[in-house]
C-alpha cells in the first residue's frame, strides 16, 4: 500500500488531518477492517459516538454504516458524547466493541478513530495491531439504504454508574462552586447534568459550554497553557476549584483558587490518596513519564507500583488483570477501581470534588500535606520540540545510548530506558528524552524540587540536543 494512504495507529488509534488523510473513505476502510476483526471473535454488535468537531456525525455515520453492511447490528449515539461514556455504553450494552470518531486533545484540523474493547475501556495493542493489519487498499462506496442502524442514549445510566462509584452521602454536603471548563468538547453538559439529575447543593459553573469544533481557539487539552481564561477566572473567583475536560472528556486538568494550575500528577495523587482513604483495594499503576511522588505515596500507602510505557491501553491491560486501584497517565488520564477499564474525565472531577469534602481539606492543602508524607517536592513540566525532521530525534536517541555521567552540572545516577531515555539526576530530579513514534518531535520531561530547577533543566535539556545539529 503506498505510503499516502497508510493509516498509521498511534498509542490510542488513528488520527489524521481533516480532509486530507481523514476522509469519509478511509474512515470506512478502518471500519471495514475493525468489522473484519469484531467478526472473527464471535461478536454481533457494535456501538459508535462521535465528539463535537467538524463532520462528526457523518464519520460517525459511514463509520457505522460500513460496520452494518459487514453483518453487525450498529447504535450510534444520539448526539456527541464523552469517550467514556461510549465505553460505558459498550460494556453496559454488552456489545462486541465500540468506535469513537475523536482526535481527543489533539488541535481541532484533527480527527481521529478509537477503538474500545468489549470490557469498555481503552483498546489493548493486540487488538489496534490486528485491526491495523486488516485495513483494505479500498472500500466501495456504502448502500446506506440497505443497512438498519439504531440510536442509544446511555446518558442516564451512565450517571447511575457514577453514583455507585461515588461517596454521594459525602457530595450531598458540599456547598460552594465547582468550575467546570469543557473546552468546547464532547463533555459539555455532562457534569453539569450529572450534578442536576442527583439534586446536589454545589453550584457548577460552566465556562464554554458550547459544542465549538474550534475549541474556542485553542487545542482541547486541559494544560496550563490552553487554559488561561480558567486561571484568570479562578484568580478572582471564590469557586472551590476549576476543571477542565479534554476534546473527548477522557483527560483531566484543574486550576486552584488563586488561579495555579493543578497537574495530572497532583490530581492523580490526590486521587490515590482518596480512594485508599476509602479503604479500597488494589496496586498502582503508573507511565514511564509520572512523577515520582505517585510511587513514594504508594510505597507509604502500603500499595505496590507497576509502571508502564507510555499510552494507556498498557495500563489497560493491567486493569483487565485484575486488583488496580488506580491508573495514570502524565497526560491526565486516570482509571480507577470499581469504574471502567478507561479515563474517565468526569468521574474524576467528581471524585477531586468528593475529596475535598471528606477531607476538609483543600487540593492544594491535600497535596501539600502528601509532599510532606513522602517527603518529596514537585514541580513537573515537558518540551516538546518540532523538527524538521527525524534526523536529530534520531541522533540525540544515538546519542544518549552512552550518556554522560554529569547533566546540567548534576550527576547521572541512573538510566532507564523503559520509554525513551530517563536520566535520574542528583538532587531529587530526572529528565526524559522520549521520541515520538509518528512525528519528527522530540519530548522533553523534567521533574525537580521547584519550577525553577525544572526550567533550567529543560533549557540545558534543549540546548545539548539541538548542539547536535539541526538538519537545515
Amino acid at each position: 500500500m503506498d505510503d499516502a494512504v497508510r493509516l498509521e495507529f498511534g498509542t490510542d488509534g488513528w488520527r489524521d488531518v481533516i480532509a486530507d488523510r481523514f476522509t469519509v473513505a478511509n474512515v470506512r476502510r478502518a471500519a471495514h477492517a475493525y468489522a473484519e476483526h469484531l467478526l472473527e471473535r464471535g461478536a454481533s454488535t457494535v456501538l459508535v459516538g462521535h465528539d463535537t468537531r467538524f463532520g462528526g456525525e457523518m464519520f460517525a455515520r459511514a463509520a457505522a454504516e460500513t460496520l452494518a453492511e459487514a453483518g453487525l447490528q450498529v447504535a450510534v449515539s444520539a448526539s456527541y458524547l464523552p469517550t467514556p461514556a461510549l465505553s460505558f455504553a459498550v460494556a453496559h450494552y454488552r456489545a462486541g466493541g465500540g468506535v469513537m470518531l475523536t482526535a481527543s486533545h489533539n488541535p481541532p484540523r484533527y480527527h481521529g478513530f478509537k477503538l474500545k474493547g468489549p470490557y469498555g475501556g481503552t483498546a489493548t495493542d493486540d487488538i489496534y495491531r490486528d485491526v491495523a493489519r486488516r485495513i483494505p487498499a479500498s472500500v466501495p462506496p456504502a448502500r446506506a439504504a440497505a443497512v438498519r442502524i439504531e440510536r442509544f442514549d446511555v446518558r442516564s445510566a451512565y450517571y447511575d454508574a457514577l453514583e455507585g462509584l461515588l461517596d454521594m452521602d459525602a457530595l450531598a454536603g458540599v456547598g460552594g462552586t465547582l468550575v467546570h471548563d469543557p473546552m468546547g468538547g464532547a463533555a459539555c453538559g455532562w457534569l453539569s447534568g450529572f450534578v442536576r439529575s442527583r439534586g446536589l447543593s454545589v453550584a457548577v459553573e460552566e465556562a464554554h459550554a458550547r459544542p465549538d469544533p474550534l475549541f474556542y481557539g485553542v487545542n482541547p487539552e486541559p494544560i496550563a497553557i490552553n487554559l488561561a481564561e480558567a486561571m484568570a477566572r479562578m484568580a478572582r473567583s471564590d469557586a472551590l476549584f476549576a476543571v477542565a475536560t479534554d476534546g473527548d472528556g477522557d483527560r483531566l486538568g484543574a486550576v486552584l483558587p488563586g488561579g495555579a494550575y493543578f497537574n495530572a500528577h497532583q490530581i492523580f495523587a490526590v486521587l490515590l490518596d482518596e480512594l485508599v482513604a476509602m479503604g479500597l483495594p488494589g496496586r498502582v499503576v503508573k507511565t514511564f513519564t509520572v512523577s515520582r511522588i505517585i510511587e513514594r505515596l504508594a510505597a507509604g500507602l502500603g500499595r505496590p507500583v507497576v509502571e508502564t510505557p507510555v499510552g494507556f491501553k498498557y495500563i489497560v491491560e493491567a486493569m483487565l488483570e485484575g486488583d488496580v486501584l488506580i491508573g495514570g497517565e502524565e497526560s491526565g488520564g486516570l482509571g480507577v477501581v470499581g469504574h471502567l477499564p478507561e479515563r474517565d474525565g468526569i468521574a474524576n472531577a467528581l471524585l477531586l470534588l468528593q475529596s475535598v469534602a471528606r477531607s476538609g481539606q483543600s487540593l492544594d492543602e491535600r497535596f501539600r500535606d502528601i509532599e510532606r508524607r513522602t517527603d518529596w517536592r514537585h514541580a513537573y513540566d515537558r518540551l516538546d520540540l518540532e523538527l524538521s525532521g527525524n534526523a536529530l530525534k534520531d541522533r540525540v536517541m544515538r546519542e544518549l545510548a552512552d550518556p554522560p555521567a554529569t547533566f546540567a552540572g548534576r550527576h547521572v545516577v541512573e538510566v532507564e530506558r523503559r520509554d525513551g531515555v530517563k536520566l535520574n539526576l542528583g538532587g531529587d530530579a530526572w529528565l526524559l528524552y522520549r521520541p515520538s513514534g509518528t512525528e519528527p518531535v522530540l519530548r522533553i520531561y523534567c521533574e525537580a524540587p521547584d519550577a525553577a530547577a525544572v526550567a533550567g533543566l529543560l533549557a540545558a535539556a534543549r540546548e545539548w540536543a539541538m548542539s547536535l545539529g539541526e538538519p537545515a
